[in-house]
């Protein structure tokens, strides 16, 4: 499966559109690495323990992404985007979305 943030696949042209395929989570992290983030909040320094969860997050929404987008039989999801809000202390939802198509090289 093909991903890219552009319109199209650069060398092929898009042979079928599908439409708009997504894939969520909504992921927190444990009470004791959220005490380990919240030192590190008031100290400085990177969030280890919030990058990791959201790294984790992107691989599992793009995955979900990715399987509706076979399941449609496309090679291809353009315009894939990401989107990420807090929906809790600690919890974050993680969207990606894009347009499934299938392509063919030039």
């Amino acid at each position: 499966m093909i991903l890219v943030n552009t319109e199209t696949v650069p060398g092929s042209d898009i042979t079928e559109v599908h439409g708009m395929v997504r894939g969520n989570i909504v992921q927190a992290k444990n009470v004791g690495k959220d005490l380990v983030a919240g030192f590190r909040n008031v100290v400085g320094g990177e969030m280890k323990e919030y990058t990791e969860m959201l790294t984790e997050s992107r691989q599992k929404a793009t995955q979900r992404m990715v399987q509706e987008a076979e399941k449609l039989e496309a090679d291809a999801v353009v315009n894939v985007r990401f989107v990420t809000s807090q929906v809790a202390s600690g919890a974050a939802e993680l969207l990606v979305y894009g347009t499934a198509v299938n392509i063919q090289k030039r």
